[in-house]
């Protein structure tokens, strides 16, 4: 199928005379995770990731992913035709430099001006610049091929009200003018739909797990503008709108829009979100003030309401994860579990919460040595059957008006080795050596990271991705541009400085490809500590509720202090869930959060 479909796509570069094509998994908005119509690239790969980019030729086809789906991508990608090329591995070229090895004198790069980012798109011009090429991206070949391609998602929409939102859309656009203010910008265009959705205060269902609406919004000092699928706005969504000033247009108009501002004004836009067709058509007279958005520090920074509702979502998913935990550990080997039903366990705990809106992610619910693929989803070809041995890793989250969840647990379902056991205990180390750090104001998650990883390098042992990643309030379950990381991946953006009110995960892990996958995931929040002639100090409250599996715990491996972070931990696990267990939930709680 795959190499049909490439066949085709050939076919269609040699009418434009392309030389290389090139398909991102992105949809217009330069979004992490995309809706069913924008999976171009899984279509034209057979990849299923959530991250990667096809190259194609006329002669080959490439696929980059990086280390969280090397695994995934090597057995996806047999038989298609798409040669693996595993990022940041040595001797592997960056997209860019294969894309400019492989280009021919005067040949011509193309790809959908709407799915490349302004300043990746930047790069292929200079490539195509220099080689005395062109560009071709007024066109997306790959709609010319995918006959039955999914519509555009036209989900319904939501207002989130202030006492989960924690402050008016009247008084963040208000915010956000001003800093266009300070950066002298008359006219801001944001893409991000995470970042309107927040500025804006709703929610909608056009990406799965993630609760955003397709569109584009342009601020200017007194306008505001969004771009979107018009029928999706009811007529209480209408009302909200002309409360707060809020002018809808069509969708697509933002690219009849963008090439109507006049040039003399000053526009404020980070071009590695927005995306190449809107940038290039702007005048090339208008200054373009390149910088993040203002939006995307104001929502990382989440307010004391959001803090506040956050740790009562937490509550609600450390019962149902705890329950979700009593159930397999008391169950294993007696009645018959899968990956997808021990999954599906999961997710209907979750569903009798109060006020849940929706998982935050596919659950990734792994045994053995499926749990090796960071990102493994189980299939109905794949889903294995859980036995009372080994480990099971389930990641998972949800969305409630309180916030949003991620948390993941590696189970002891049986017995175990002594080095299972080791790596478990390393990482449980790793865990509690990070959450319980304290740094001055100033530190980044770079500056943080080795807390994490010190005890798997210790043992020289890596896992190929960051220590943590921002956690966006109804948003994506990834957000910047905080994060735990060794080294800076300018593609992530999670380098920023550590705020108060800011919340990241803690998820170190061992992945050993053909045997198992440990990781220990909880969220913590940045707070304020102790001020002294020395500065702000700063620490972590950890704001996730659920065991640390002990079977897998070997106490002769830990400190006096690594055991009392634990035992601390542990004991505010149990006075946090005990009031929601059954009796019988709690006798089997007080074993599993036992100081040891």
């Amino acid at each position: 199928m795959i190499p049909e479909r490439l066949t085709a796509l050939r076919e269609e570069m040699k009418r434009r005379s392309i030389d290389i094509y090139v398909v991102p998994t992105a949809d217009f908005h330069e979004s992490e995770y995309v809706g069913e119509h924008f999976k171009a690239r899984k279509f034209i790969t057979g990849f299923t990731g959530s991250a990667g980019t096809a190259v194609i030729t006329l002669k080959e086809a490439g696929l980059w992913t990086d280390g969280r789906y090397f695994v995934q991508a090597e057995k996806q990608l047999e038989g298609s035709t798409v040669t693996l090329y595993r990022m940041a591995e040595e001797g592997v070229p960056a997209v860019e430099e294969f894309v400019k090895d492989k280009l021919p004198q005067g040949g011509c790069i193309g790809f959908d001006g709407r799915t490349v980012n302004g300043a990746w798109g930047e790069k292929f011009a200079a490539i195509a610049e220099e080689k005395n090429g062109s560009l071709f991206v007024g066109e997306d070949l790959i709609d010319l091929i995918w006959t039955d391609r999914p519509e555009l998602s036209r989900a319904p929409l939501f207002i989130l009200e202030e006492k989960y939102s924690g402050k008016s859309t009247a008084e963040k656009i208000k915010d956000v003018r001003a800093k266009m203010a300070e950066e002298g910008a008359d006219v801001h265009i944001l893409t991000s739909l995470c970042d309107i959705a927040w500025l804006l205060n709703i929610r909608g269902g056009d990406i799965q797990s993630v609760p955003v609406v397709l569109s584009y919004l342009v601020l200017t000092r007194d306008q505001c503008i969004w771009f979107l699928q018009e029928e999706v706005v009811d007529d209480a969504i209408r009302a909200y709108l002309n409360e707060n000033h809020i002018e809808t247009r069509p969708y697509d108009d933002i690219y009849t829009y963008v090439p109507d501002i006049p040039e003399s004004a000053v526009v404020l836009m980070n071009k590695s979100g927005v995306n190449y067709r809107i940038c290039n058509e702007l005048n090339k007279n208008i200054q373009v003030i390149n910088k993040p958005n203002p939006t995307e520090l104001m929502k990382a920074v989440k307010n004391p309401v959001e803090v506040d509702n956050t740790r009562l979502a937490h509550v609600k998913d450390g019962v149902a994860v705890t329950k979700f935990m009593y159930w397999l550990k008391t169950n294993i080997g007696k009645i018959p579990m899968t990956e997808i039903s021990a999954s599906d366990y999961l997710e209907a705990r979750r569903r009798e919460q109060e006020n849940f809106i929706d998982l935050s992610f596919t659950t990734i619910s792994a045994y053995g040595a499926n749990a090796a693929m960071m990102h493994y989803s189980a299939t109905s070809e794949s889903n294995t059957v859980l036995k009372p041995e080994s480990f099971l890793l389930v990641d998972s989250g949800g969305h409630y008006y309180e916030g949003t969840t991620d948390i993941t647990r590696t189970f002891v379902l049986g017995p175990i080795s002594d080095e299972m056991k080791q790596h478990f205990t390393a990482v449980c180390r790793s865990n509690m050596k990070l959450a319980n750090a304290k740094f001055l104001y100033g530190a980044c998650g770079l500056n943080l990271d080795i807390l994490a990883r010190g005890p798997l390098w210790d043992m020289e042992i890596d896992y190929k991705c960051g220590t943590g990643h921002g956690v966006g309030y109804i948003l994506n379950v990834h957000e910047g541009p905080n994060g735990f990381r060794w080294k800076i991946v300018p593609e992530r953006h999670d380098s920023g400085v550590l705020e108060e009110g800011m919340i990241t995960t803690d998820e170190p892990g061992v992945y050993l490809e053909g045997k198992y996958g440990i990781r220990t995931e909880n969220e913590l929040v940045c707070r304020k500590a102790e001020k002294n002639e020395y500065g702000q100090f700063m620490e972590f409250e950890n704001i996730t509720y659920a065991p640390i599996d002990l079977d897998g715990i070997d106490p002769e491996q830990m400190s006096p202090r690594e055991k009392q972070m634990l035992n601390d931990y542990h004991k505010k696990v149990y006075e946090v869930l005990s009031p929601y267990m059954t009796e019988e939930e709690n006798e089997w709680l007080k074993k599993y959060t036992r100081a040891i």
